[in-house]
């Protein structure tokens, strides 16, 4: 006979990129000047999103809330950066105001969730980078961005140890829910890694293949396995149709500094 397991996953798990921030538009603007320094005068964490930004989360909060009321988000899990408490909260108010028949999503704050910080290299362009720390581009070369710790900053492998406590947390206070993760590239990378068991070779694979979309989503469903917990499958992978339907332009700009080339 076989025995299934109590489920520990959350129903649904849905995990999206911020809205396109202006500090994304200023570091394509710098790196295509050519200059060492992005033009950002507030810290990472205020920096807000752009005109554009907030329309693709509008866009987004009207996908979910075309959704089955049984199939929308219950818990909204978010990062404390500006960018991405505006893009969970325009979804949340898109919601609210299609007066929907389902409470709006507990919203929680999680500084887990904060984007990779990279310390000295905060506002560096690849340029910049290979101008004021050529030791430091050689040392990530030969290390690779997986494990390579900027001074001050974090590798990949420092924001994977802390989103590890979060998973646990969902598996123990939003098992069988439908829970939503706004954050940001970095993370919503490094999250695949755990959630899929992925090793270096194949996330750093996928992330050379494709910057992740803001308001992108990335989506997985429960399934129950005979003798296990059940697991949580992929469903869908940098989803971008609710910006398109909306007409809005689809967007991928790093957040961090590009990896320096030989």
């Amino acid at each position: 006979m076989e025995v299934i397991h109590e489920q520990k996953w959350p129903q649904t798990l849905w995990i999206v990129r911020h809205g396109q921030s202006a500090g994304n538009v200023a570091r394509d603007q710098a790196e295509a000047a050519g200059h060492e320094l992005i033009d950002i005068a507030t810290r990472d964490m205020d920096v807000p999103l752009s005109d554009l930004g907030e329309r693709q989360a509008d866009a987004l909060g009207r996908w979910f809330g075309d959704l089955p009321a049984d199939q929308r988000p219950e818990v909204l899990l978010c990062s404390p950066y500006l960018r991405a408490l505006q893009t969970a909260r325009r979804v949340v108010d898109v919601l609210g105001a299609a007066r929907l028949p389902l409470q709006a999503p507990h919203f929680i704050c999680d500084e887990r969730l904060r984007e990779k910080e990279f310390g000295i290299l905060d506002r560096l362009t690849v340029h910049g980078i290979r101008q004021r720390y050529p030791e430091l581009a050689a040392q990530r070369r030969h290390v690779g961005k997986f494990y390579f710790r900027p001074p001050g900053g974090e590798s990949w492998c420092d924001v994977i140890l802390r989103l590890r406590s979060v998973v646990e947390m969902i598996t123990r206070e939003h098992r069988r829910q439908r829970v939503l993760i706004v954050a940001h590239q970095v993370t919503v990378n490094c999250f695949r890694y755990l959630v899929e068991h992925l090793d270096e070779a194949r996330i750093l694979e996928a992330d050379r293949g494709a910057d992740v979309p803001n308001c992108g989503v990335t989506s997985y469903e429960f399934e129950p396995a005979p003798a296990s917990n059940g697991r949580l499958a992929p469903r869908l992978l940098n989803f971008t149709l609710p910006l398109q339907a909306a007409g809005e332009a689809v967007t991928a700009e790093p957040d961090v500094p590009a990896a320096p080339k030989p």
